[in-house]
């Protein structure tokens, strides 16, 4: 019984320590949603003609990091809340705790980070995914 509560806690160390480095940060998911909300405040810009000034992504919760192989390398569903704040000409504009779920994937060397974003369009019967560098 001893030894095999030993050989579940050494086990459970050699994970651990094979994956640091590997998880996405807190500062990571932030840029992967920051880049999500620019390319939708974009879009409204042009269709609606609105007026963003900025805005600030606050109290990050990451409550779920599920990883995963996407195209053959390691890749992390994260999931959590962020409060989003805009800030218009005359005004802020708060959306608190909104969820998120982003994709993300750490390429070969292990130095960069990509979101990747499902096609929506996909007929195919793989899923495909479009790639952006984040950090």
């Amino acid at each position: 019984m001893v030894r095999l509560f030993v050989t579940v806690i050494l086990l459970a160390l050699l994970t651990a320590c094979g994956s640091i480095g590997l998880l996405p940060t807190t500062k990571l998911v932030q840029k992967a949603i920051a880049f999500q909300v620019e390319q939708t405040q974009q879009q409204l810009n042009q269709k609606l003609d609105l007026d963003f000034q900025s805005f600030e992504i606050k109290r990050l919760k990451i409550r779920q990091e599920q990883p995963l192989t996407i195209q053959n390398l390691p890749a992390f569903r994260v999931r959590g809340t962020y409060d989003l704040i805009f800030n218009l000409p005359k005004r802020q504009l708060r959306r608190l705790q909104q969820p998120f779920e982003v994709y993300l994937q750490i390429q070969q060397e292990g130095k960069t980070w990509r979101l990747l974003l499902p096609e929506r369009d996909s007929k195919d019967t793989q899923q495909t995914w479009r790639s952006y560098l984040i950090l």
